[in-house]
């Protein structure tokens, strides 16, 4: 038996974004818990779909004594503030060195942090931690789909595990797989032979979905070269293309028992991606269009037609204020259409204020820039006051069961057919329980508007009648051609 240390840092960064995470944003958490530290770790995260459970679950299982240290992870923004970021990591070097002698090290890490003055962010969060436990000790990480790999981030650690699906139902199984590999790494007293490379283009967002194709088949031939090959792991990252960075984009890391090995699964799975770049390219509506098209089409019998508000995504950095869609849906008389969710904590206390069945007029959401260089647009109506709730629920989808949910001070408010939920804590709109705690039957409706770029398919796509990609202005560009951006490394393909 081992005795190895826990824990995760995670945010997904948006340089885009001119939101910066702050420190009382990984101690508030947004929809995931805030700053855990010790057995709390452990408690918390238990039940929840999340790396670090599915690691200590297995670790435990395979008879190992766990140490958790600290866990923390914020809504994705714009670059971590230094300061921040130093607090974190200097708790998290304290919680190793108070924790006593470590066999080795878990991290449950995102791979796409950038801060105010690292554009690596988890590879300096590594080499600090290497400055305290030196070389030697083994050290595995599990990944996101959307990490954008580095060179430090590979050298630094024994192994880099990746999620294999998009939207990110198996967080906890990673963590697993990451657990059994460094379970392996152990027994075998030394590190497996790696193999590594970023792929030359980028993929969007909203076409990385491993539901759908190309990106299905690829994890589908990353599984049999893994098996056929007697790999320990192989892992695909898809890449977070919203970050202007040198590093940014896919990576795939090979690890195996010698050099030929790793290099041939590398080879064959960086091939079955360079032929399949051409399949990702994806149609995408604009707010207008999309909006006319619902309106015509829906029928709440059918089940509804859902409007991806991707731009505006929070879980990729979006300010989720912005009020394209929503104010195209009036505009165009829909019926039986809710949007969720517009963060506006002012009109949400206003609501709160009023009372269900007041009439307001109120200048909704638009608060944040747009992305395009132009300010935003509040949606400036007379609303009812439908529902007030204290935001407060438990997720009950694949991604979010289980996971204990505070939106603040939320309100269902109605303009004409368009109802929209109005918050005070961003959150992505993946989750029918979002719905179902202002008493609305998400599968009852005409057309639903989700501030989300993929992840709502996996509690939404089942009762979808159609879904439809939209670029409504947001923070979260979906046409990567026209970011500007000035980082990224030579021969990159946009």
């Amino acid at each position: 038996m081992a005795r190895i240390a826990v824990g995760g840092l995670q945010h997904e960064t948006n340089t885009f974004s001119p939101q910066p995470a702050l420190l009382e944003d990984f101690l508030q958490g947004g929809g995931w818990p805030g700053l855990l530290t010790g057995k709390e770790v452990a408690r918390v995260t238990a039940r929840m779909n999340l790396p670090i459970s599915g690691a200590i679950a297995a670790l435990t299982e395979l008879g190992h004594e766990v140490v958790p240290l600290i866990w923390a992870a914020a809504t994705p923004s714009g670059r971590v503030d230094d300061a921040a970021f130093d607090a974190l990591c200097d708790r998290l070097v304290a919680a190793l060195a108070a924790a006593g002698p470590a066999d080795a090290l878990y991290l449950d890490l995102h791979g796409a942090m950038a801060t105010t003055t690292h554009d690596d962010g988890e590879g300096e969060l590594l080499h600090r931690l290497r400055a305290y436990a030196g070389a030697d000790l083994p050290i595995v990480a599990s990944l996101d789909y959307h990490a954008n790999v580095s060179a430090d981030m590979v050298a630094l650690t024994d192994a880099l595990v990746g999620y294999r699906t998009y939207p990110h139902v198996d967080m906890a199984d990673t963590g697993a797989r990451a657990a059994r590999l460094l379970h392996a790494r152990l027994a075998r007293g030394r590190r497996h032979v790696v193999a590594w490379r970023q792929l030359d283009f980028l993929i969007p967002l909203t076409a990385q979905c491993t539901l759908v194709e190309p990106a299905a088949g690829v994890m589908a031939a990353l599984t049999r070269i893994e098996a056929d090959m007697g790999l320990a792991a192989l892992t695909w990252t898809g890449g977070f293309p919203l970050a202007d960075i040198a590093d940014c984009g896919q990576a795939v890391i090979a690890y195996g028992d010698d050099v030929a090995q790793a290099g041939a699964a590398l080879d064959a799975l960086a091939a079955c991606l360079e032929a399949a770049e051409p399949a990702f390219r994806q149609t995408i509506l604009d707010t207008n269009e999309a909006a006319a098209y619902a309106v015509r089409n829906a029928d709440r019998d059918a089940g509804p037609i859902v409007l991806a508000d991707t731009q505006d995504n929070p879980g990729g950095g979006g300010s989720s204020d912005t009020t394209g869609l929503l104010r195209a849906l009036i505009a165009h008389r829909a019926t039986d259409a809710v949007v969720a969710m517009v963060c506006d904590p002012d009109a949400a206390a206003a609501a709160h204020r009023a009372g269900v069945g007041a009439a307001l007029f109120l200048a909704v959401g638009g608060r944040s820039p747009t992305g395009d260089g132009l300010p935003g647009v509040p949606c400036t109506a007379t609303y009812i006051v439908e529902q007030v709730s204290d935001g407060r629920f438990t997720g009950t989808g694949p991604m979010w069961g289980g996971s204990p949910i505070d939106l603040g001070p939320t309100a269902l408010l109605r303009c004409d057919g368009v109802c929209v939920i109005v918050c005070s804590a961003k959150m992505q709109a993946a989750d029918r329980a979002i719905f179902h705690h202002v008493g609305i039957d998400p599968a009852q409706c005409g057309i639903l508007v989700l501030k989300s770029s993929v992840h709502f398919r996996a509690d939404f796509q089942e009762i979808a009648r159609e879904v439809l990609v939209v670029a409504s202005p947001g923070l979260v560009c979906s046409r990567l051609e026209r970011l500007p951006y000035k980082s990224l490394r030579a021969g990159l393909r946009i």
